[in-house]
């Protein structure tokens, strides 16, 4: 019995070897050479983020007109 745990823990982590060594070869692989959409992902994560402020300034302006309005009446 505990031959064969021990035969079973052994593929178990030759499996858990061979799995790593696979994805490993298919990131390196997807890194160099043609690979188009981990270059637009490398770039899209290395951009910061820009964040727009038109939206509020509109609102604002508008809060301000409001305000002006009530002030003349």
């Amino acid at each position: 019995m505990e031959t064969k745990a021990a035969i079973a823990l052994a593929l178990l982590i030759l499996g858990i070897v061979v799995i790593n060594f696979a994805m490993y070869g298919i990131v390196r692989g997807a890194t160099r050479g043609d690979s188009h959409w981990m270059n637009a992902l490398r770039n899209s994560l290395s951009k910061p983020l820009d964040r727009s402020n038109q939206p509020y300034d509109e609102l604002r302006q508008k809060m301000r007109d409001l305000s002006e309005d009530k002030k003349e009446e």
